[in-house]
């Protein structure tokens, strides 16, 4: 448990390697004492997703408290920067020479807001007085068609390029990490998770699931849920409250 001006943070992650994939290429972090965590989902169909998704949240897991939210945020920055750079020598020094890539999303708690940081389409949610809001934007093919119009949201979900995502740790030399930062309010609660959360259970059903229960309760509903759909790929939820 993290307390922050006033906030007191209360956390629980879990992930699963599903009911068809024999490797769980998903890692997570879940530092509460750092107010620091994260979600990484090595890319499905390239090599050692699962050594590309646990060395970014190694590059992590012993980042400090820190009363200067500038220098933890480009430490982030660095070490995941870093940890592209590595991923890429690791690839070029392969005989088959395939991506070692991974998405990521990191949350930030710190003081009275929160920052999140990421790249791919791991996703992080706000739920505020019953209402659900997606925070980050999928780095995805269909996401791309869905911003210039030419797909909706149901379409996009449905779309045979749907597991294609534009960027991702791991993937390219130049490396666009996208942030965000926003207010906390005492009772929200967050939402990290991996595609295979989101790829068998409903936005709606998540916002419902949610919103039950604690922390530990709600994050194990909803691995449950997407076992029982068949949970196709690996899934990884943590939920953190503020309270």
């Amino acid at each position: 448990m993290l307390n922050t001006e006033g906030f007191s943070w209360v956390s629980f992650a879990r992930t699963d390697a599903g009911k068809v994939r024999k490797v769980n290429e998903d890692s997570m972090l879940d530092n509460g004492p750092a107010g620091i965590w994260a979600v990484a989902d090595g890319m499905g169909g390239h090599a050692a997703g699962d050594v590309a998704s646990s060395s970014i949240v190694n590059s992590l897991s012993d980042l400090k408290p820190s009363a200067d939210a500038d220098a933890l945020v480009s430490a982030i920055e660095q070490r995941l920067l870093d940890t592209n750079n590595d991923l890429l020598r690791q690839s070029e020094e392969r005989e088959d020479r395939q991506t070692m890539g991974s998405t990521v999303v990191v949350l930030l708690a710190f003081g009275k807001k929160i920052l999140c940081l990421w790249a791919g389409d791991s996703r992080l949610y706000r739920l505020r007085d019953g209402i659900l809001s997606q925070i980050t934007i999928d780095h995805s093919k269909v996401q791309d068609l869905v911003d210039e119009g030419l797909l909706t949201e149901d379409e996009a979900e449905k779309h045979p390029d749907a597991n294609v995502i534009t960027r991702a740790i791991g993937a390219n030399r130049r490396l666009f990490i996208d942030m965000d930062i926003h207010d906390v309010q005492r009772g929200d609660r967050y939402l990290l998770c991996s595609d295979g959360l989101f790829k068998e259970v409903m936005q709606y059903e998540i916002n419902e699931l949610l919103d039950q229960g604690t922390p530990e309760e709600a994050c194990n509903t909803l691995i449950e849920l997407t076992l029982e759909r068949g949970s196709r790929d690996n899934v990884t939820v943590i939920v953190v409250e503020a309270n």
